[in-house]
Parts: structure tokens; C-alpha cells; sequence
């Protein structure tokens, strides 16, 4: 399996890109004017309380006001215990006004505000520094037990000097030597001390912590034995991520790679048009099938079609191939897009429970290698699948795109032969309501043409009726829906 990450620089964006095999999995996109928040540490203020929600709202300083749950706030003993932690009531947790350390869990996304947490974390490659929480974990994805007893007896050694605070060994802490672990551990130490001591004196709102730029979280968080190198196109920045691998992650260096092409990096690999694309509705598949994902405020939805695949057996065959290439495409797509939250799939209906099987067995092992957190339902009586997946930042297409200005996001727009319509009934009550000698539509080109054209007759017979002329004018920067009637 080949995998490299490919890291774009400009002056106001970073852009990186994991490529398996050819093909582009993931893509972090970080704006100089728009930095994530995710990671960062604040010391905020309680605004309120909400005993309904078992949640406060908390001023960090930023222009909404963050979220914080009950379930969230510290003291979590139970955090790698079988059982899950009582949560107490959060006017037992929280005060208004309170002062309060908290850590950024999920950026802001839409009307909602960022997401906290006051179990303070701090990460390195090898180790996740947890403050004022004396418990120790081992990732789950170290499965040899003599490696996560030789580690948990390290993590115990480091809480000695420590007691008040905790420790998780990351799956790259595997195979790593006790003197490393112990200068990751150190470091660490070092700036839970400096965020305590800025914290003392700071005030309510003040950012007391920021996480690593894009360029170098990516190299701390991404970088494992399947990625064959790093590709920056910057020398600047390649000697600055140089400078951070020589300082922290040595095994990672030798993977740096500068490209000083005149090609743009993203368009070598074609990275630019698979970006293009992942902001599309329709994903073609290879057969001549295709799938449809659309994004809305509560959950996101993927239909599955034949499309021109008419296969070579029977109908049932046709259908099971289609929806095992289209369980592949939407985990790619899922990563690809940063989709979040509740997905619902509308596979294409199969007779075969052995073909329903395999096609979410198909879906189950594509998502085992995303780093996101997802949980699958079986097929639902209605022939969906349910999907949820953990959302910690934006989608692709939120993060890049707008609201449509003109259709406001519905997708369509009132065809030409509506507006005529509303129109003729704007001014048959603009007429009853007021005393005018004439009248002045303003519409867009198409919606005059219209009215000029196919409906003349029908204008011309409201003007004998409304015993008043009305005149049509083209307005360009007119809107298809977009309209005014003037009265003269």
C-alpha cells in the first residue's frame, strides 16, 4: 500500500492531501483569515446555564458563544472504565460567570458554536498528555498484549512524577524506546506547565494555548508506516517542517520530500479536479452507475442508481454489483467530503439477504481504515442503511463554498412561466389597492422575454381588464426569481 501526503503553501491557505495508491482519500484545508479552532485551549466565562440541556454556554472570546455539556466537564475517573461516569447535574458542575480552562472539541459549524471540553489534552506523535486526569491509557489499536504491558508499565513510571495527571499511549507510541517516550512525555510536561501559569493571569476570553499550524499538526498527527513521503512545495515551509521532524518526530524526516517543480503539485496528481468533484452531486461509478449525495441541516443523503449499467446476467446481479461498487465509492467519498453526523444510504432494493450481507460487509471494511469514528445500522425495513460518523471539523463544501445567492440554497429556481404568473397577480392587487395610471414591471431578461413573447395575449388581455398599460423592462443584474412592480 503506497501513500503519500501532499502538502500545497500559499501565502493565505495551506492545503494537504492524502493520496493512496493514486487515488485521493482526504484533504485539510486551513485559511490564514480562518484558522480551526479545534486543539486550541481558552480560558472562558460561564454566560449560562442550561439545567433543560444539562449544558452552558461559554464566552471564550470569539463572535458565538461555545457549547459546553455536562458529560464533558472533568473529573471523568471513568473515562477507559467499562462503566460509563454519572454525569452530575450542570448547575452542580457550573456557575454563571465562572472562570472556566476549557479545549475546543469541534470548530463552529453553520449557527452553532464551537464544541468544548475542560478535559484538557495535549498531544504529541507518541503520547496524549491528559491534565488533572490521573488514568492511563493504551490505544486500542496495539493489539500484542507484551507491547501494551511494556507500555502501560512506562505510562505508570511517567505518573509518578506526575500523579495529579494522566497519560494515552498512541498507536505510534509502538515499538517506540522509553528514552523517547520520555522526551515526548517531558515536552509535554513543559507546556501544561506554561498553559497553567498563562491561565493564573489571564483573562476571561483570552486564548491561553494554540495548537499547531495545519503544515505541522498534519506531520505530528498523519504520518505512519504506510506513508512513503511527504511532499511539500514550499522551500520555506519544507525547512520548517524539516526543522520541527529534526526536533520531534526524527522518523519522519527522511520522508520529506521538496518539490520544486513548476507544476503545480495538486494538478500532478490530480488533485485539483478530484477536489472539483467531491463538490458535485453525482459521483459516477465505473459500471455506468451513479450515486447522489445531497447535504441538509440534519443529515446527509446518498442514492444509489443503476444509471446505464444494464449488466450481463439478471436484474438481481445487476443491482448487487452496482450497490457493492457504490458502497466502496461512498466510504471514499464520506472521507473525501468530511461528511459528519447522520448518513443516510438508499441502496438500490435487493431480494438476496446474501447480497445485503456482502454489500454491508463491503461498507463495514471500507470504514475500518477511516480515522473518523462511524457506527453502521443494518438494512431498515425501508431498505436504508444508517450511517453515523464523527464530525469534528466542516464538510469539503462548506468550508469552500457559499450559499447560492440567488437560489438561496434550495437547488432549483422558479421557472420563467411562474414569475410571469405572480406578476399578473402582483399587479391585479397592486391595481385594487391603489389609484395609478400605469404600470412598470422590472424582471430578469428570460421572465420579460416570456411575457413579451408567449404570454402577449395574456398581458394584453389583464390590461383591458385593469383598463391601465403595462410595460415590461429588462433588468440584468435581476435575479430568474426577482421582480418589481412600480407604479406611475
Amino acid at each position: 500500500m503506497s501513500q503519500e501526503l501532499l502538502i500545497n503553501v500559499t501565502p493565505r491557505e495551506t492545503r494537504v492531501a492524502l493520496v493512496d495508491n493514486g487515488s485521493l482519500q482526504e484533504v485539510y484545508i486551513e485559511r490564514a483569515r480562518r484558522r480551526g479552532l479545534v486543539g486550541n485551549i481558552y480560558l472562558g466565562e460561564v454566560s449560562r446555564v442550561l439545567p433543560g440541556m444539562q449544558a452552558a454556554f461559554v464566552d471564550i472570546g470569539l463572535s458565538r458563544t461555545a457549547f459546553l455539556h455536562a458529560s464533558d466537564i472533568a473529573a471523568a475517573e471513568g473515562l477507559f472504565d467499562s462503566k460509563p461516569r454519572q454525569t452530575l447535574p450542570i448547575q452542580q458542575l457550573l456557575k454563571e460567570q465562572q472562570r472556566v480552562l476549557v479545549k475546543v472539541i469541534k470548530d463552529p459549524m453553520g449557527s452553532k458554536g464551537a464544541r468544548l471540553t475542560t478535559q484538557i489534552s495535549i498531544p504529541s506523535r507518541h503520547l496524549v498528555f491528559l491534565a488533572n486526569n490521573p488514568v492511563v491509557g493504551i490505544s486500542g489499536r496495539i493489539e500484542a498484549e507484551d507491547e501494551r504491558e511494556r507500555l502501560k508499565q512506562f505510562a505508570e513510571q511517567f505518573l509518578t512524577q506526575h500523579p495529579d495527571h494522566g497519560v494515552i499511549m498512541r498507536t505510534a507510541a509502538e515499538g517506540v524506546s522509553e528514552p523517547e517516550l520520555a522526551r515526548d512525555w517531558a515536552f509535554l510536561a513543559r507546556v501544561w506547565s506554561a498553559i497553567a501559569k498563562r491561565a493564573v493571569d489571564a483573562q476571561p476570553g483570552t486564548l491561553v494555548h494554540e495548537d499547531l499550524p495545519l503544515l505541522l499538526r498534519i506531520l505530528r498527527d498523519l504520518p505512519g508506516e504506510d506513508i512513503e513521503h511527504v511532499r511539500i512545495d514550499s522551500a520555506e515551509n519544507h525547512a520548517r517542517a524539516d526543522a520541527f521532524c529534526r526536533s520531534f518526530l526524527p522518523e519522519t524526516g527522511s520522508r520529506l520530500v521538496y518539490y520544486p517543480g513548476e507544476r503545480p503539485l495538486f494538478d500532478l496528481y490530480g488533485v485539483e479536479d478530484e477536489i472539483q468533484r467531491a463538490l458535485q452531486r453525482r459521483v459516477s461509478l465505473k459500471s455506468g452507475g451513479y450515486v447522489v449525495i445531497d447535504q441538509t441541516e440534519a443529515m446527509t443523503t446518498v442514492d444509489v442508481n443503476t444509471g446505464g449499467y444494464v449488466g450481463h446476467r439478471n436484474l438481481e446481479e445487476t443491482i448487487f454489483k452496482t450497490n457493492l461498487e457504490a458502497a466502496q465509492a461512498i466510504v471514499r467519498q464520506l472521507r473525501l467530503r468530511n461528511l459528519g453526523g447522520i448518513i443516510i444510504v438508499d441502496f438500490i432494493d435487493m431480494e438476496d439477504s446474501e447480497h445485503q450481507r456482502q454489500v454491508l460487509r463491503a461498507l463495514e471494511k471500507g470504514l475500518e481504515r477511516d480515522p473518523a469514528r462511524t457506527r453502521i445500522s443494518g438494512v431498515s425495513a425501508l431498505g436504508l442503511v444508517e450511517i453515523t460518523r464523527q464530525r469534528t471539523r466542516e464538510s469539503l463544501q462548506h468550508l469552500l463554498c457559499d450559499t447560492c445567492s440567488v437560489c438561496a440554497g434550495r437547488g432549483y429556481l422558479k421557472s420563467p412561466e411562474t414569475v410571469v404568473y405572480e406578476i399578473a397577480r402582483e399587479i391585479l392587487r397592486e391595481v385594487r389597492q391603489f389609484d395609478v395610471e400605469r404600470l412598470l414591471v422590472l424582471a430578469a431578461q428570460e421572465v420579460v422575454d416570456l411575457a413579451m413573447d408567449e404570454e402577449s395575449d395574456s398581458f394584453a388581455e389583464l390590461e383591458q381588464f385593469i383598463g391601465r398599460p403595462v410595460q415590461f423592462q429588462a433588468e440584468p443584474l435581476y435575479t430568474p426569481e426577482q421582480f418589481d412592480v412600480v407604479l406611475m
